[in-house]
């Protein structure tokens, strides 16, 4: 049976972007079988816009903020469809048949728990201009502003890390997934336009959340007594990257481990260990750009492979 699909967009007073992506998805043929948009803890009038130029949509609304991660999480099991498409309030998609294109990919492949596709993005200007981004492949990671996502492969892997806020919350679902037999694919038939607003960004600010939720993950899923290792190589290299961005950066660096000791005993509450060579593989995804159907099953002994 053909899968059903909906779309989710969390945003926080960029009512402008909001505006334009709205206007973008309802011009998709066939539309959504639904739109669940949750207002977090917004200031600029975003919930009344909603209410009255999209009234059959679902507007859900945190009168205080939970964060990109809490209101996508709530969305998603709050959502009625097979397949949720997620996409930040500055995204949408490009192909106006996307909707149909999607479930015939989930329906296809029953093994298939996130799609991820590629961006046009002015973030990164020469995306814009790309005609080709290469063979689908299966990653371990996936960007929530692009991304479809199998409600019950969701619900299985136990969702969202809540205490992550906001970022990197992609990664540690794709591991969990990947570990429970499900695929997390790139997928280039279909694609994503992403204008990614300044508003409400800070550079600074991202990097020392993605850090300190990256260790996180490490703390609650990389098994004993690997974790010493990768815990270490992480920080160095996130250490390096402040390095690189200059002395403003590398002084601020103490702000995010203090911020990780902090949450460590939530952290090792939450501890689920993945199987040793299931983590391996997924970091081996992480590092090479993924790999195609053939390279899995030529390289690896691993869940992705039928």
């Amino acid at each position: 049976m053909t899968p059903t699909c909906g779309i989710i967009i969390a945003t926080h007073n960029r009512k402008e972007d909001l505006q334009t992506t709205l206007g973008e998805i309802s011009r998709l043929s066939p539309q959504p079988k639904e739109v669940l948009i949750c207002a977090d803890a917004c200031t600029d009038g975003t919930e009344e816009f909603v209410r009255q130029t999209y009234p059959a949509w679902h507007l859900l609304v945190n009168k205080t903020s939970q964060g990109s991660i809490g209101s996508r999480d709530m969305m998603i099991r709050q959502a009625s469809t097979d397949i949720v498409l997620s996409f930040d309030d500055d995204s949408h998609p490009v192909e106006p048949d996307f909707i149909p294109g999607v479930c015939e990919l989930f329906e296809k492949n029953h093994k298939l728990a996130v799609a991820s596709f590629p961006q046009y993005s002015n973030e990164f200007p020469e995306s814009l201009s790309q005609g080709d981004f290469g063979p689908s492949r299966f990653v371990g990671f996936y960007a929530s502003s692009s991304a479809a996502i199998r409600r019950n492969a969701y619900i299985d892997a136990g969702g969202y890390a809540s205490l992550f806020h906001h970022v990197y919350e992609e990664p540690d679902l794709a591991l969990r997934c990947i570990a429970a037999g499900w695929q997390v694919r790139y997928e280039t038939s279909l694609h994503v336009r992403h204008f990614y607003s300044g508003l409400q960004r800070n550079e600074l600010r991202v990097h020392q959340l993605q850090a300190r939720n990256e260790l996180w993950s490490v703390m609650m899923r990389c098994p004993s007594p690997y974790f010493i290792a990768v815990a270490a190589f992480r920080i160095a290299r996130q250490f390096n990257y402040a390095r690189q961005r200059g002395i403003r950066w590398m002084i601020q660096e103490p702000k995010w481990w203090l911020s990780f000791l902090a949450g460590l005993p939530l952290c090792l509450s939450q501890r689920t260990p993945i199987r040793w060579d299931y983590y391996r593989h997924w970091m081996k995804l992480l590092r090479e750009s993924g790999f195609t159907q053939e390279a899995c099953e030529k390289n690896f002994k691993s869940p992705v492979s039928p």
